[in-house]
């Protein structure tokens, strides 16, 4: 299977640092099918923009101008066909623009250093709220069977709580695609000033991330995914944390299996008796 490279995940974690005529711009080509003269003075002329405005965009995309940023848009452009039928093959689609658009945002040089943050901690928290609370629960069962200390948290006083006895030994991760759960930046605002490595897994890029957070993990956005509302929202989230198991895992690969045995030979016991 073939993933491609693309733009547009990048433009949907910077959307909401856009201008109303930077959102416009965005829109377009989120949504564009076609291929069309993506020059900047055609494009400015069909948008009612004006070609610095492009350009700003552009930068703020992590371009250094309109000119490498449409490079990447049409060199890797592909026509979406909409004639999706069955309801099977629409949400098989859904799940391919996921992946796809996972493939375009993971750091493997970020997702190493996470893992050597977790590698160091001696203790790991993880917390989420509503279906990335249950994405936190699936984070702890999965590392603790591979040796690490590790606690999940969805509730909202715990975080609170849990947030004043934070140090320098910890490494908290907080998981929310919107980036605007409250109780999950306090817990990792109030972490990283007693000196723990912090983490946030989301679909928003904030510069409010860059004071509070040690990693900032982009996840696909489903606000503009084709059918993004047949999709589990935990699935960007599980999709990223599998990715940092199997990196966590590589590392003294034949310990951690081995630990992951015991667990398994554990439950089995417990069930025999």
């Amino acid at each position: 299977m073939e993933y491609l490279k693309s733009v547009i995940p990048i433009i949907e974690s910077n959307y909401d640092n856009f201008t109303t005529v930077e959102k416009n711009i965005a829109d377009f080509f989120i949504y564009n099918r076609e291929r069309i003269d993506f020059s900047a003075k055609e494009i400015s002329k069909r948008l009612f923009v004006s070609e610095a405005s492009l350009s700003r965009f552009a930068k703020k995309c992590g371009y250094r101008g309109y000119r490498e940023f449409i490079y990447q848009y049409e060199e890797n452009f592909v026509e979406k066909r909409d004639s999706m039928t069955g309801n099977t093959r629409t949400v098989l689609n859904a799940y391919q623009e996921l992946l796809n658009k996972t493939y375009n945002l993971v750091d493997e040089k970020q997702i190493e250093r996470i893992c050597r943050y977790m590698a160091k901690a001696s203790r790991v928290f993880v917390c989420g709220l509503g279906s990335s609370g249950l994405a936190a629960r699936e984070t702890e069962l999965r590392f603790m069977r591979i040796g690490v200390d590790i606690n999940s948290m969805d509730h909202s006083d715990v975080m609170k709580m849990r947030a004043v006895f934070q140090d320098q030994s910890c490494l908290v991760i907080g998981i929310s695609l919107s980036g605007d759960k409250e109780e999950i930046l306090f817990l990792l605002r109030e972490a990283h000033k007693r000196g723990a490595k912090t983490v946030i897994f989301t679909a928003k890029n904030k510069m409010e991330f860059e004071e509070i957070c040690d990693e900032v993990v982009l996840l696909p956005s489903l606000v503009h995914l084709n059918h993004g509302n047949v999709i589990s929202p935990q699935f960007p989230v599980l999709v990223m944390m599998d990715i940092c198991y199997s990196y966590y895992l590589a590392q003294d690969k034949f310990v951690k299996e081995s630990l992951h045995d015991s667990t398994l030979q554990a439950l089995r016991k417990g069930d025999l008796m």
